[in-house]
């Protein structure tokens, strides 16, 4: 009697734990990588397209591509679009990202979204995971540390998923008073390497508030920071923040006022903005990077910061996402295709056309080897060298 009791137990453990609603499909072997970037060359075409809602940015991982959709994520072929792992659950998708080389897939449970699984980007494997506390809308950006953000809640985790800080509105509270500040809100964030900003407005105080966090210094949901004091102003957007600094773009006549690490303002710039200015929903700035330089797009225009100062350095107008490095060039989007431009000093040598048909709206994009990855809404598409087409 006692061994069919325990194999009944077994077997309802078994029914109900999250194993038994998972699908996961494994890549048989290594995949096969893209061309390298050469020259920019005249012109790219669509090679494949998939509807992907659940991936903010293009995720080009590993030698492919990663798309996301309702409860699955899947590991593409870059060249041709085929199918070589996924991973499925019986819960919706909140978010997707990439950190430490790993594709991180982000599951509802209830009214959080709590269930974070790591897959191996070349071959679908599953990695280690953890329960986070993030709310829907979160975005996981950053490296080490990885930030959830949230309305009135975010968390820091290291690339071993070990969680490193809390603030906000911490729903299981270690202990009373742990957290400074009660009742805020949260409206953008940014992160760096130990480093984690937010740009918040709390009640009874007279402005928004920038707080950057030091994941390593934190104790359990004790947040330690670099500082946290008010801004001065309303309406402000985080754009990003470095080992040094954080960079705020201030409302009315673009200015990008620079922080240090004891929260003094030490600068302010002026910034060629662009014919609009955008306020990214969830809060995260749109932008991309290489060795020395980030690259932000405002809206209206793609502006190059120095990754370490924060100083703008150039700004091309009339752009529609913050671009990719393509071999020693950087391409832009712009209406009808790509600026082909000096990384260096912004000048733009050409636009390299590409038919995006009736899609006019932003264009994030990264390169994967010598094609492009380009997200359009909700919709990933592939080009590569050659004639355009829709």
């Amino acid at each position: 009697m006692l061994v069919l009791l325990l194999g009944g137990a077994a077997l309802l453990y078994g029914l109900q734990s999250p194993a038994a609603n998972t699908e996961s499909v494994t890549a048989p072997g290594d995949p096969t990588p893209p061309p390298p970037a050469e020259a920019v060359p005249a012109g790219f075409t669509a090679l494949w397209r998939a509807p992907s809602p659940a991936t903010p940015v293009p995720l080009v991982a590993g030698a492919g591509v990663v798309v996301a959709e309702g409860s699955r994520v899947s590991g593409r072929d870059a060249t041709t679009g085929a199918e070589r792992w996924s991973y499925t659950r019986d819960l919706p998708l909140c978010t997707t990202g990439v950190a430490d080389g790993r594709v991180l897939a982000l599951y509802r449970n209830d009214q959080y979204c709590s269930e974070l699984t790591t897959l191996g980007p070349d071959t679908g494997e599953r990695g280690p995971t953890r329960t986070l506390d993030a709310r829907p809308g979160t975005r996981l950006i950053g490296q080490d540390p990885v930030l959830a953000t949230g309305e009135d809640y975010v968390e820091t985790f290291r690339s071993d998923l070990v969680r490193t800080a809390e603030y906000g509105t911490v729903r299981a509270p270690e202990e009373p008073g742990d957290q400074p500040r009660t009742g805020c809100t949260f409206s953008s964030f940014a992160a760096a390497r130990d480093r984690a900003g937010v740009l918040e407005r709390c009640p009874g105080e007279a402005t928004e508030r920038l707080s950057v966090l030091r994941p390593s210094g934190s104790d359990g949901d004790q947040p330690a920071f670099d500082s946290s004091a008010e801004i001065g102003t309303e309406g402000a957007q985080l754009i990003a923040v470095s080992a040094e600094r954080s960079a705020v773009l201030l409302p009315g006549v673009p200015r990008l006022a620079l922080v240090d690490r004891a929260g003094r303002r030490i600068g302010e710039f002026p910034v060629e903005a662009g014919a609009q200015i955008s306020v990214p929903a969830d809060g995260v700035a749109r932008t991309s990077s290489d060795e020395g330089t980030r690259y932000w797009w405002t809206g209206g225009a793609t502006v190059a910061l120095d990754s370490s100062t924060l100083e703008p350095r150039w700004s091309v107008p009339g752009t529609s996402g913050p671009g990719t490095r393509y071999g020693d060039r950087l391409l832009v989007p712009v209406p009808g295709g790509l600026a082909d431009v000096d990384p260096r000093t912004g000048a733009v040598g050409r636009t390299v056309p590409v038919d995006r048909g009736t899609w006019t709206g932003p264009v994030q994009v990264r390169a994967q080897g010598g094609l492009l990855v380009e997200l359009r809404g909700e919709e990933i598409v592939v080009l590569g060298p050659g004639r355009p087409s829709p």
